[in-house]
């Protein structure tokens, strides 16, 4: 049986999450129906990713999705499920480069769809962003590890933080993020021992998407979850398999059209 949301779930709940070792479900959501079939299932925290680009729009990478496109969804899951903590992310091109276009797109993304938060890929560029927000009082998550708007650069989707160097800017980079002002971090494909030492290295709360049972909260792709892509990553656990039966149910209704079964004088308006 599930259990909806009672209460809306707020940032303070992550935080307390935080303090008393409390985990966190998150998934991603991008379209009002499900949002609501979340919410009635007890799904506390719902992240509008930029994996709209792969999983609804069909591109092979997050760059395409624009700013327009992630307000409307963004709001589309706000309405369909307000008790839960909905955070947007911010695509490609919408940050980067100037700062004030950057407090510019956030405000609007806030303003436009009610989010109770905004995600950033974030570098070192982007800690005059973070602190700027956080003084105008916008929870900025900082979404560090993999960073999938960073793809041209990184060659491909791997595994960081695997050497001790690039461990420990993962974990300065937190830290500076926390300083500046950011409402959490978000770990991507990371070895469970660099979140446990960003964990410890910051008191903000740590979202982990493939970063192992340290983080207070855990997310991934609904759809990866669900066997609706051709391939998940291996920390995707398998929640069910969708295809087959939509495929099955798709089947039935071009049989029942080719045979007359459908429309009936029950489908009828007198």
């Amino acid at each position: 049986m599930s259990t909806p949301l009672a209460k809306k779930f707020t940032l303070s709940d992550l935080r307390a999450a935080r303090k008393s070792g409390a985990k966190v479900a998150m998934l991603t959501c991008y379209d009002y129906t499900t949002a609501g079939l979340m919410q009635q299932a007890g799904v506390p925290a719902l992240l509008v990713g930029d994996s709209a680009a792969n999983v609804i729009l069909g591109h092979d990478t997050t760059l395409p999705v624009s700013l327009s496109f992630m307000i409307e969804i963004t709001a589309a899951v706000r309405r369909g499920a307000p008790l839960c903590w909905v955070m947007a992310d911010m695509p490609f091109g919408s940050y980067q480069g100037s700062l004030d276009r950057g407090v510019r797109n956030v405000c609007r993304m806030v303003k436009r769809t009610g989010c109770d938060a905004v995600k950033i890929e974030a570098g070192p560029s982007q800690l005059k962003l973070v602190a700027e927000l956080a003084q105008a009082g916008v929870a900025v998550i900082a979404h560090l590890g993999l960073r999938p708007q960073s793809i041209g650069l990184l060659g491909g989707y791997r595994v960081q933080g695997r050497g001790a160097a690039e461990a420990a800017e993962i974990q300065e980079l937190a830290i500076r993020m926390a300083e500046a002002g950011a409402a959490g971090v978000l770990l991507e494909a990371v070895p469970p021992a660099v979140a446990r030492s960003v964990v410890d290295a910051v008191n903000i709360p740590v979202i982990g998407c493939g970063a192992g049972p340290a983080c207070a909260a855990h997310v991934f792709v609904t759809h990866d979850a669900l066997g609706l892509t051709p391939h998940a990553p291996k920390f995707v656990p398998r929640l069910g398999n969708l295809t087959q039966p939509m495929i099955e149910y798709f089947s039935d209704y071009v049989r029942r059209v080719e045979s007359a079964q459908y429309p009936t004088e029950e489908h009828a308006y007198e």
